[in-house]
Protein backbone atom coordinates (compact mmCIF):
# COMPACT_ATOMS: atom_id res chain seq x y z
CA UNK A 1 0.00 0.00 0.00
CA UNK A 2 1.34 3.49 -1.03
CA UNK A 3 1.21 6.83 0.69
CA UNK A 4 -2.10 7.76 -1.00
CA UNK A 5 -5.56 6.38 -1.31
CA UNK A 6 -8.56 7.31 -3.42
CA UNK A 7 -11.88 8.11 -1.82
CA UNK A 8 -15.18 8.55 -3.82
CA UNK A 9 -16.90 11.89 -3.37
CA UNK A 10 -20.70 11.50 -3.83
CA UNK A 11 -21.23 15.18 -4.39
CA UNK A 12 -18.78 15.55 -7.25
CA UNK A 13 -19.07 11.96 -8.32
CA UNK A 14 -15.32 11.65 -8.67
CA UNK A 15 -12.45 9.94 -6.76
CA UNK A 16 -10.31 12.27 -4.73
CA UNK A 17 -6.66 11.53 -3.94
CA UNK A 18 -6.02 11.58 -0.18
CA UNK A 19 -2.52 11.33 1.41
CA UNK A 20 -2.24 8.82 4.26
CA UNK A 21 -0.31 9.66 7.43
CA UNK A 22 2.40 7.34 8.78
CA UNK A 23 0.31 5.83 11.58
CA UNK A 24 -2.46 4.89 9.20
CA UNK A 25 -0.04 3.45 6.71
CA UNK A 26 1.67 1.39 9.54
CA UNK A 27 -1.54 -0.14 10.82
CA UNK A 28 -2.79 -0.98 7.40
CA UNK A 29 0.42 -2.26 5.83
CA UNK A 30 2.99 -3.45 8.42
CA UNK A 31 0.95 -4.51 11.42
CA UNK A 32 -0.66 -7.48 9.66
CA UNK A 33 2.71 -8.65 8.39
CA UNK A 34 4.29 -8.29 11.83
CA UNK A 35 1.43 -10.11 13.53
CA UNK A 36 1.62 -12.88 10.97
CA UNK A 37 5.35 -13.25 11.56
CA UNK A 38 4.81 -13.49 15.32
CA UNK A 39 2.18 -16.17 14.90
CA UNK A 40 4.36 -18.17 12.53
CA UNK A 41 7.36 -17.82 14.86
CA UNK A 42 5.32 -18.91 17.89
CA UNK A 43 4.01 -21.93 16.03
CA UNK A 44 7.55 -22.87 14.99
CA UNK A 45 8.72 -22.51 18.63
CA UNK A 46 5.90 -24.69 19.94
CA UNK A 47 6.49 -27.38 17.33
CA UNK A 48 10.24 -27.35 17.91
CA UNK A 49 9.79 -27.55 21.69
CA UNK A 50 7.37 -30.43 21.48
CA UNK A 51 9.11 -32.47 18.82
CA UNK A 52 12.79 -31.76 19.42
CA UNK A 53 15.04 -31.64 22.53
CA UNK A 54 17.84 -29.26 23.24
CA UNK A 55 21.35 -30.67 23.82
CA UNK A 56 20.97 -30.02 27.56
CA UNK A 57 17.64 -31.81 27.64
CA UNK A 58 19.11 -34.73 25.71
CA UNK A 59 22.00 -35.01 28.18
CA UNK A 60 19.68 -34.78 31.20
CA UNK A 61 17.39 -37.41 29.72
CA UNK A 62 20.34 -39.76 29.14
CA UNK A 63 21.48 -39.25 32.72
CA UNK A 64 17.95 -39.93 33.96
CA UNK A 65 17.75 -43.18 31.99
CA UNK A 66 21.16 -44.26 33.31
CA UNK A 67 20.06 -43.52 36.88
CA UNK A 68 16.84 -45.46 36.40
CA UNK A 69 18.80 -48.47 35.14
CA UNK A 70 21.21 -48.23 38.07
CA UNK A 71 18.31 -47.88 40.49
CA UNK A 72 16.67 -50.97 39.03
CA UNK A 73 19.93 -52.92 39.37
CA UNK A 74 20.39 -51.83 42.99
CA UNK A 75 16.78 -52.66 43.76
CA UNK A 76 17.31 -56.20 42.46
CA UNK A 77 20.41 -56.51 44.63
CA UNK A 78 18.44 -55.39 47.68
CA UNK A 79 15.82 -58.04 46.91
CA UNK A 80 18.52 -60.71 46.56
CA UNK A 81 20.21 -59.61 49.78
CA UNK A 82 16.85 -59.72 51.54
CA UNK A 83 16.29 -63.32 50.39
CA UNK A 84 19.80 -64.36 51.44
CA UNK A 85 19.37 -62.75 54.85
CA UNK A 86 16.03 -64.51 55.31
CA UNK A 87 17.75 -67.84 54.60
CA UNK A 88 20.48 -67.03 57.14
CA UNK A 89 17.83 -66.13 59.72
CA UNK A 90 16.08 -69.48 59.19
CA UNK A 91 19.35 -71.37 59.64
CA UNK A 92 20.15 -69.29 62.71
CA UNK A 93 16.84 -70.08 64.41
CA UNK A 94 16.28 -73.64 63.19
CA UNK A 95 19.83 -75.03 63.10
CA UNK A 96 22.49 -73.12 65.04
CA UNK A 97 20.32 -72.13 67.98
CA UNK A 98 18.77 -75.57 68.24
CA UNK A 99 22.20 -77.20 68.30
CA UNK A 100 23.26 -74.98 71.20
CA UNK A 101 19.83 -75.06 72.86
CA UNK A 102 19.31 -71.31 72.55
CA UNK A 103 15.95 -69.64 72.07
CA UNK A 104 15.19 -68.31 68.56
CA UNK A 105 15.11 -64.55 68.06
CA UNK A 106 11.48 -63.29 68.16
CA UNK A 107 10.05 -62.13 64.84
CA UNK A 108 9.09 -58.83 66.49
CA UNK A 109 12.78 -58.14 67.12
CA UNK A 110 13.92 -59.14 63.63
CA UNK A 111 11.19 -57.10 61.87
CA UNK A 112 11.06 -54.09 64.19
CA UNK A 113 10.55 -50.77 62.40
CA UNK A 114 11.67 -47.23 63.12
CA UNK A 115 9.73 -44.73 65.22
CA UNK A 116 10.01 -41.00 65.80
CA UNK A 117 10.30 -38.30 63.13
CA UNK A 118 9.60 -38.79 59.44
CA UNK A 119 12.86 -40.30 58.21
CA UNK A 120 11.85 -40.00 54.55
CA UNK A 121 10.69 -36.39 54.33
CA UNK A 122 13.65 -35.49 52.12
CA UNK A 123 12.35 -37.87 49.42
CA UNK A 124 8.92 -36.28 49.21
CA UNK A 125 7.81 -33.95 46.42
CA UNK A 126 9.51 -35.75 43.54
CA UNK A 127 8.02 -37.46 40.53
CA UNK A 128 9.09 -40.87 41.85
CA UNK A 129 8.77 -40.15 45.59
CA UNK A 130 6.86 -43.36 46.33
CA UNK A 131 9.55 -45.47 44.69
CA UNK A 132 12.36 -43.64 46.50
CA UNK A 133 10.63 -43.85 49.89
CA UNK A 134 9.83 -47.55 49.40
CA UNK A 135 13.43 -48.39 48.59
CA UNK A 136 14.75 -46.28 51.47
CA UNK A 137 12.47 -48.13 53.88
CA UNK A 138 13.62 -51.51 52.55
CA UNK A 139 17.26 -50.50 53.00
CA UNK A 140 16.64 -49.30 56.56
CA UNK A 141 14.85 -52.52 57.50
CA UNK A 142 17.58 -54.61 55.86
CA UNK A 143 20.26 -52.65 57.74
CA UNK A 144 18.52 -53.21 61.06
CA UNK A 145 18.06 -56.91 60.35
CA UNK A 146 21.77 -57.17 59.58
CA UNK A 147 22.58 -55.59 62.96
CA UNK A 148 20.26 -58.06 64.72
CA UNK A 149 21.80 -60.99 62.83
CA UNK A 150 25.33 -59.80 63.57
CA UNK A 151 24.54 -59.71 67.31
CA UNK A 152 22.99 -63.16 67.00
CA UNK A 153 26.16 -64.54 65.41
CA UNK A 154 28.20 -62.99 68.24
CA UNK A 155 25.98 -64.89 70.67
CA UNK A 156 26.36 -68.11 68.66
CA UNK A 157 30.16 -67.70 68.69
CA UNK A 158 30.05 -67.39 72.49
CA UNK A 159 27.85 -70.49 72.65
CA UNK A 160 30.30 -72.38 70.41
CA UNK A 161 33.22 -71.42 72.64
CA UNK A 162 31.26 -72.42 75.73
CA UNK A 163 30.15 -75.66 74.06
CA UNK A 164 33.75 -76.52 73.20
CA UNK A 165 34.71 -75.91 76.81
CA UNK A 166 31.80 -78.03 78.03
CA UNK A 167 32.62 -80.90 75.65
CA UNK A 168 36.22 -80.85 76.85
CA UNK A 169 35.02 -80.92 80.46
CA UNK A 170 32.64 -83.87 80.20
CA UNK A 171 34.31 -87.00 81.66
CA UNK A 172 34.39 -88.82 78.34
CA UNK A 173 37.40 -91.16 78.56
CA UNK A 174 38.17 -94.24 80.62
CA UNK A 175 40.62 -93.25 83.40
CA UNK A 176 42.78 -96.32 82.77
CA UNK A 177 43.74 -97.27 79.22
CA UNK A 178 41.96 -100.42 78.09
CA UNK A 179 45.19 -102.23 77.21
CA UNK A 180 46.45 -101.65 80.78
CA UNK A 181 43.38 -103.17 82.46
CA UNK A 182 43.53 -106.63 84.01
CA UNK A 183 39.76 -106.95 84.17
CA UNK A 184 36.57 -105.09 84.99
CA UNK A 185 35.65 -105.40 88.64
CA UNK A 186 32.33 -104.49 90.16
CA UNK A 187 29.93 -102.60 87.90
CA UNK A 188 27.64 -99.70 88.73
CA UNK A 189 24.58 -100.77 90.74
CA UNK A 190 23.67 -102.94 93.70
CA UNK A 191 26.07 -105.72 94.70
CA UNK A 192 27.26 -107.76 97.66
CA UNK A 193 29.96 -105.63 99.30
CA UNK A 194 33.28 -107.56 99.15
CA UNK A 195 34.18 -106.65 102.75
CA UNK A 196 30.89 -106.03 104.58
CA UNK A 197 29.18 -108.98 102.78
CA UNK A 198 25.76 -107.38 102.41
CA UNK A 199 23.85 -105.90 99.48
CA UNK A 200 24.92 -102.31 98.93
CA UNK A 201 24.74 -99.74 96.14
CA UNK A 202 28.01 -99.52 94.23
CA UNK A 203 28.15 -95.89 93.10
CA UNK A 204 30.88 -96.31 90.49
CA UNK A 205 32.87 -98.91 88.57
CA UNK A 206 35.98 -100.82 89.61
CA UNK A 207 38.80 -101.02 87.05
CA UNK A 208 41.42 -103.61 87.98
CA UNK A 209 45.03 -102.96 86.92
CA UNK A 210 48.54 -103.58 88.27
CA UNK A 211 49.68 -101.41 91.15
CA UNK A 212 51.30 -98.21 89.87
CA UNK A 213 49.29 -98.08 86.60
CA UNK A 214 48.67 -94.48 85.53
CA UNK A 215 45.25 -92.98 86.20
CA UNK A 216 44.10 -90.19 83.84
CA UNK A 217 41.67 -87.31 84.31
CA UNK A 218 38.47 -88.11 82.41
CA UNK A 219 37.90 -84.47 81.41
CA UNK A 220 39.09 -80.90 81.92
CA UNK A 221 38.46 -79.51 85.39
CA UNK A 222 39.80 -78.35 88.73
CA UNK A 223 41.00 -80.65 91.51
CA UNK A 224 38.83 -80.02 94.57
CA UNK A 225 40.31 -82.75 96.75
CA UNK A 226 43.49 -84.84 96.76
CA UNK A 227 43.98 -86.62 100.09
CA UNK A 228 42.94 -89.56 102.24
CA UNK A 229 39.16 -90.07 102.18
CA UNK A 230 38.27 -92.93 104.54
CA UNK A 231 37.09 -96.02 102.65
CA UNK A 232 38.20 -94.45 99.34
CA UNK A 233 41.81 -94.37 100.57
CA UNK A 234 43.99 -91.96 98.62
CA UNK A 235 41.39 -90.14 96.56
CA UNK A 236 41.13 -87.36 93.97
CA UNK A 237 37.96 -85.43 93.21
CA UNK A 238 37.74 -83.23 90.09
CA UNK A 239 35.06 -80.60 89.47
CA UNK A 240 34.54 -80.40 85.71
CA UNK A 241 31.91 -77.67 85.83
CA UNK A 242 28.47 -77.89 84.21
CA UNK A 243 27.38 -80.10 87.13
CA UNK A 244 29.98 -82.87 86.52
CA UNK A 245 32.23 -84.26 89.26
CA UNK A 246 34.46 -87.35 89.12
CA UNK A 247 36.06 -89.34 91.93
CA UNK A 248 39.10 -91.63 91.73
CA UNK A 249 39.68 -93.88 94.76
CA UNK A 250 42.11 -96.43 96.26
CA UNK A 251 45.18 -94.81 94.63
CA UNK A 252 48.65 -95.81 95.73
CA UNK A 253 49.51 -92.11 95.49
CA UNK A 254 48.09 -88.95 93.96
CA UNK A 255 49.81 -86.72 91.44
CA UNK A 256 47.81 -83.48 91.83
CA UNK A 257 46.91 -80.94 94.50
CA UNK A 258 43.67 -79.11 95.35
CA UNK A 259 43.03 -76.09 93.11
CA UNK A 260 45.16 -77.48 90.28
CA UNK A 261 43.66 -77.28 86.78
CA UNK A 262 43.87 -80.49 84.79
CA UNK A 263 43.21 -81.43 81.18
CA UNK A 264 41.57 -84.59 79.90
CA UNK A 265 44.23 -87.32 79.86
CA UNK A 266 46.53 -85.76 82.49
CA UNK A 267 48.01 -88.27 84.95
CA UNK A 268 46.41 -87.56 88.33
CA UNK A 269 47.60 -90.61 90.27
CA UNK A 270 48.45 -94.31 90.28
CA UNK A 271 46.53 -97.52 90.91
CA UNK A 272 46.75 -98.87 94.46
CA UNK A 273 44.73 -100.65 97.12
CA UNK A 274 44.34 -98.06 99.86
CA UNK A 275 41.19 -97.71 101.97
CA UNK A 276 38.54 -100.43 101.91
CA UNK A 277 40.07 -102.50 99.12
CA UNK A 278 41.04 -106.13 98.74
CA UNK A 279 43.33 -105.77 95.67
CA UNK A 280 44.84 -103.08 93.43
CA UNK A 281 42.12 -101.34 91.40
CA UNK A 282 40.59 -97.93 90.69
CA UNK A 283 37.16 -97.08 92.03
CA UNK A 284 35.78 -94.49 89.58
CA UNK A 285 32.62 -92.41 90.05
CA UNK A 286 30.77 -89.83 87.98
CA UNK A 287 28.20 -87.49 89.47
CA UNK A 288 25.90 -85.07 87.66
CA UNK A 289 24.46 -82.35 89.87
CA UNK A 290 25.20 -84.56 92.86
CA UNK A 291 23.53 -87.68 91.41
CA UNK A 292 25.55 -90.85 90.82
CA UNK A 293 25.43 -92.13 87.21
CA UNK A 294 27.00 -95.09 85.41
CA UNK A 295 30.48 -93.94 84.25
CA UNK A 296 30.54 -96.45 81.39
CA UNK A 297 27.82 -94.48 79.59
CA UNK A 298 30.26 -91.62 79.15
CA UNK A 299 33.23 -93.36 77.58
CA UNK A 300 32.07 -96.50 75.78
CA UNK A 301 31.07 -94.50 72.67
CA UNK A 302 34.66 -93.29 72.29
CA UNK A 303 36.03 -96.83 72.06
CA UNK A 304 36.93 -98.46 68.77
CA UNK A 305 35.08 -101.61 67.74
CA UNK A 306 38.06 -103.71 68.83
CA UNK A 307 38.29 -101.93 72.20
CA UNK A 308 34.56 -102.29 72.74
CA UNK A 309 34.69 -106.03 72.00
CA UNK A 310 37.63 -106.38 74.38
CA UNK A 311 35.73 -104.54 77.11
CA UNK A 312 32.73 -106.87 76.69
CA UNK A 313 35.04 -109.91 76.74
CA UNK A 314 36.76 -108.74 79.93
CA UNK A 315 33.40 -107.98 81.47
CA UNK A 316 32.08 -111.47 80.72
CA UNK A 317 35.20 -113.11 82.13
CA UNK A 318 34.73 -111.24 85.39
CA UNK A 319 30.97 -111.91 85.35
CA UNK A 320 30.34 -108.14 85.49
CA UNK A 321 27.44 -106.45 83.73
CA UNK A 322 29.00 -103.09 82.98
CA UNK A 323 25.91 -101.50 81.40
CA UNK A 324 23.56 -102.10 84.31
Amino acid sequence: MGKYKYQFDPETLIYKKIKLDFKTRFYKKWLPKFAGSLIVGFLIFIITTLLFQSPIEIRLDEEKQALLLEYDRLNRQVSKADLNLHEVEKNDDNVYRKIFQAKPIPESVRKAGFGGVNRYEKYEGYENSNVLIGTAKRLDILSKQLVVQSKSFDEIIDLVKNKEKMLASIPAIQPIALDELTRFGSAFGYRIHPIYKYRKMHTGVDLTAPRGTKIHAAGDGVVVRSDWAGGYGNCVRINHGYGYLTLYGHMSKTNVRPGQKVKRGDVIGYVGSTGLSTSPHLHYEVRINGKFVNPVNFYHNDLTDEEYDKMIEMSSKSNTHIFE
